[in-house]
């Protein structure tokens, strides 16, 4: 591309009233002449915010950006956008991932823009700033911010989020004081960074470099680490040769992309949530993947890294281990070759450099795996008629061919009020199963799948049960837990028709969830089903709920799926 296709022209290179204004107002900044010459714009988004505590040091790393395109002869601009913390936003960090996206899409598609360096972390603004920019197709290079360094508490290494779940199941069955709890605290997140087990974040992080988005190598590298800031630096200077090139987000973001994508996770033991995010991106780019192809996909790929939750190290171990391009480096036949990086090459030319560290334990030779298929599984039957997924490496053995009865609950709310009742009937068989948590029920679809083990059988030693609901869960957490279940409650989907006593069986090895009632049953009860009506909504809320699709197809927003481009809208003044 030459200076006369760039998009910023239509802004800076106009001559009469337009231009001038386009130009004096950018000058109130202080910028010089020079920067009007021609040379390309680089939006630099940033999903920077206090409330999201895995970001906030995101505006530092903008500066590196700037350096670098400052450097390749570029003009960087940074803007903020919508950020989400899946720490602190309620109800749920999901239920905005769309908007944030909306809003990557038209502040990139408003702007004098050429290409985009996207600044994420926390989990949902890493696919919702991607699918934004997906659907303005601009030249695009995604910086995360990286993990936080391991978390310590009395001589041990502990892990966001994994820690928490592991730590009040400890406090309930009496193995651990209120007064270890608190102490706890402060040791787990002691820097700058997202979480540093391979939760949602550093699975985005890592898969969005295995989609050829982000720089190689770069996914792993902590976020008080010099070479985070050194990476962003380089992210600078490689977006403005792409804006030259024309590479496109659509020319690396491919159907063997995806496919890189969905082999990485499996081999890493990635979190489900990447599950919706991948599906959700594919929508964007127009790809045609399903939950039946993430599964095909996964099933026979090995699982090379010991990370939590499912294992044992951490982020910071991992990077040191060799980090992505390393576990890639033992899948190349795996890969599908067709896939390119930012970086204009292929992505297994890329991943050949890639070496695991020898004497550590952190990433498994492909002769040697943790386990083979121990990536997301799908699941189907007439429980789960569009799907469900399940986290194979986070199962426990005995669990993985399970015929149980149901105890039902309702609400979140109502499963926390009964859940340290010593009467509770329940006992280590029980299908704990939760709804009303979907896209539409809660709405938002929260991370609150991953039921806390009722009290009295924490007590007794019990640290893993059967439990599946329409929810999510954080990918730092761990377990027997069937999630997305499709179509939800708030639908129709029979996970409404669950009744407590009612026998349910789970075969992960055959993908098989079933509801043992008989048809008939079934029916009868869904012509007696009456849903509770909503309440009144407004705002985003009322948007997302009349137009959010279900797990199955990535939980974006039907009018949202797809590409309306990077074209230049009709003038201001």
């Amino acid at each position: 591309m030459n200076d006369e296709d760039n998009r910023s022209r239509h802004w800076f290179g106009e001559s009469g009233r337009g231009g001038f204004l386009h130009r004096s107002w950018m000058r109130a900044q202080g910028f010089t002449d020079e920067v009007f010459d021609g040379r390309p714009v680089i939006g630099i988004c940033n999903t920077f915010s206090e409330f999201t505590p895995c970001n906030a040091h995101l505006r530092r790393l903008a500066e590196s950006v700037k350096q670098g395109v400052w450097q390749a002869g570029g003009f960087p601009v940074e803007f903020p956008t919508m950020s989400l913390g899946e720490t602190l936003l309620r109800p749920t960090a999901m239920l905005f991932r769309n908007l944030l996206s909306m809003d990557v899409e038209e502040s990139l598609r408003g702007n004098p823009v050429d290409g985009t360096v996207l600044l994420t972390g926390c989990d949902k603004t890493t696919p919702g700033s991607i699918m934004g920019a997906a659907s303005v197709d601009l030249p695009s290079l995604v910086v995360t911010g990286g993990p936080m360094l391991n978390g310590k508490f009395r001589g041990c290494d502990i892990g966001s989020g994994t820690a928490v779940w592991q730590f009040t199941q400890d406090v309930n069955a009496g193995r651990m004081s209120q007064q270890e709890y608190l102490a706890a605290e402060s040791g787990m997140s002691r820097s700058n960074g997202h979480c540093m087990t391979m939760g949602t974040a550093s699975t985005m992080a890592c898969l969005t470099e295995a989609m050829g988005l982000s720089l190689p190598g770069s996914a792993a590298i902590p976020a008080v680490d010099s070479r985070r800031y050194a990476t962003a630096q380089r992210a600078g200077q490689r977006i403005v040769e792409m804006v030259g090139e024309d590479l496109r987000l659509s020319r690396v973001v491919t159907e063997p992309a995806m496919r890189n994508a969905v082999v990485a996770n499996a081999a890493l033991g990635g979190s489900t949530n990447a599950v919706v995010h991948l599906l959700a991106i594919a929508g964007r780019v127009g790809l045609p993947l399903t939950l039946d192809d993430l599964d095909a996909i996964s099933r026979d790929v090995p699982w090379l890294a010991n990370l939590q939750p499912s294992g044992e190290y951490l982020m910071e171990d991992f990077y040191y281990a060799g980090g992505l391009p390393a576990v890639l480096a033992e899948l190349t036949d795996l890969l599908d070759e067709r896939a390119i990086t930012v970086t204009g090459r292929g992505l297994v030319e890329a991943a050949s450099g890639g070496e695991r560290v020898p004497g550590t334990e952190v990433i498994h030779p492909r002769a040697e795996p943790l386990g083979l298929g121990a990536g997301t599984a799908v699941l189907h039957g007439n429980l789960a008629p569009n799907g469900a997924v399940v986290k194979q490496s986070a199962v426990s053995p005995e669990l993985a061919n399970h015929r149980g009865r149901a105890l039902v609950f309702d609400s979140i709310e109502e499963y926390d009020a009964a859940v340290d009742d010593p009467e509770l009937d329940v006992d280590a068989d029980t299908v704990l199963v939760l709804r009303n948590s979907g896209p539409r029920g809660y709405p938002g679809m929260p991370e609150v799948g991953n039921l806390t083990i009722p009290r009295k059988l924490a007590e007794r030693g019990v640290d893993d049960m059967v439990r599946i609901s329409d929810a999510r869960m954080s990918g730092t957490a761990y377990g027997t837990v069937i999630l997305h279940v499709c179509p939800e409650s708030a639908v129709g989907g029979p996970l409404a028709l669950v009744r407590s006593g009612d026998r349910i069986e789970l075969d992960v090895a055959s993908r098989r969830l079933h509801l043992d009632v008989p048809d008939e049953e079934i029916a009868r009860r869904r012509s007696e089903r009456h849903p509770t009506p909503r309440q009144e909504e407004r705002g985003w809320v009322k948007l997302y709920t009349e137009h959010v699709l279900q797990a199955d197809q990535g939980c974006d927003l039907d009018f949202l799926v797809g590409s309306s481009g990077p074209t230049v809208a009709r003038q201001s003044h």
